[in-house]
């Protein structure tokens, strides 16, 4: 369920705010207009969030600042600590993950940031099958994350990537869980929900699903 990769964040928490915003050259293309991104997921948010993978707090700032009640749920202790340092008197940063969280209460939204990729598509399902269970009519599942039209430019994204010597970025591309746009309408139309997708950058993608 996406704990896998604990130790990578293990070893990024400290050096990840200057990755959003530029500083490694081989991941300038995935946070492109990182900021307005971010805005435009709290802006699609509503009510009570649950922002799952918060990391440093980037999206949770920008949740508070709406005057939203959000409930971040990280599931690295690293990106934890800094993610208090920044916001702790305003929010409670828990531990837990897209499938394994304790919640009391009803939800309006369901929000995330550059995360989701961290399950597979079976654990994508489940997760869109449990928050289903949270959300009243009208409410949202906001997504902005690296995903893909389709497979064949999945597959292009890994070779321009090796073309241009960005073997990190290839690699990454290689071993987590992107998917396609089809694919998330497959887990989440037969659950009752509407989808649609904006593409932000040449890798992002917001997604707003809403529960009819």
């Amino acid at each position: 369920m996406g704990r896998e990769f604990l130790d990578l964040f293990q070893d990024w928490a400290d050096s990840y705010d200057d990755t959003v915003t530029g500083h490694d050259v081989e991941y300038q293309a995935v946070f492109e207009h990182y900021d307005a991104i971010l805005d435009a997921v709290a802006a699609r948010a509503k009510g009570r969030v649950v922002e799952f993978g918060p990391g440093t707090g980037n999206l949770t700032k920008k949740l508070l600042e709406n005057k939203l009640e959000v409930l971040p749920f990280e599931p690295s202790p690293e990106m934890r600590e800094i993610g208090m340092q920044k916001l702790g008197d305003q929010v409670t940063f828990r531990d837990g993950d897209f499938l394994d969280f304790d919640l009391v209460g009803a939800v309006d939204s369901f929000v995330s940031s550059y995360a989701f990729h961290h399950l597979t598509d079976e654990e994508k399902g489940k997760a869109f099958e449990i928050y289903g269970k949270y959300l009243p009519r009208g409410g949202k599942i906001v997504w902005a994350d690296t995903m893909f039209e389709s497979d064949r430019h999945y597959q292009a994204a890994i070779s321009a990537a090796i073309e241009k010597g960005y073997h990190n970025l290839a690699d990454d591309l290689k071993r987590e869980y992107y998917t396609t746009l089809d694919v998330f309408r497959s887990l989440l139309e037969p659950r009752g929900f509407t989808v649609t997708f904006d593409q932000v950058n040449a890798f992002v993608w917001i997604m707003e699903a809403t529960k009819q």
